[in-house]
């Protein structure tokens, strides 16, 4: 009897933290990150459009997150640093990132 709900007590526990990341990363991009993707604004993809996120995704999530965290200028736009938000921590811009990610695939 233990065992079973000391399982159950670390499902839960697991599953506890991913949807608290989740919320964190949907949290960040409506605070920071839907100004640029939700609009396209100076060449950001916009939130779902899996076309425009393919080759991104393809190039990593690492690179992704270091493209958030320290700025990218690409061919077609420009990424700053945190998203200008320089009081956002670094687990809330990957959460952000992680959660544009899993809404362009």
């Amino acid at each position: 009897m233990m065992k079973k709900l000391m399982i159950a007590a670390s499902a839960l526990m697991v599953f506890g933290a991913v949807n608290v990341q989740a919320n964190e990363g949907e949290n960040t991009y409506k605070a920071a990150c839907f100004a640029c993707h939700g609009t396209g604004a100076a060449g950001a993809p916009k939130l779902g459009d899996k076309a425009a996120w393919k080759p991104r995704i393809a190039q990593g999530l690492a690179t992704l997150d270091e493209h958030a965290l320290k700025g990218y200028k690409g061919k077609t736009g420009f990424m700053p640093a945190k998203g200008g938000r320089a009081d956002l921590s670094d687990a809330a811009v990957k959460a952000g990132v992680q959660y544009m990610v899993d809404q362009s695939k």
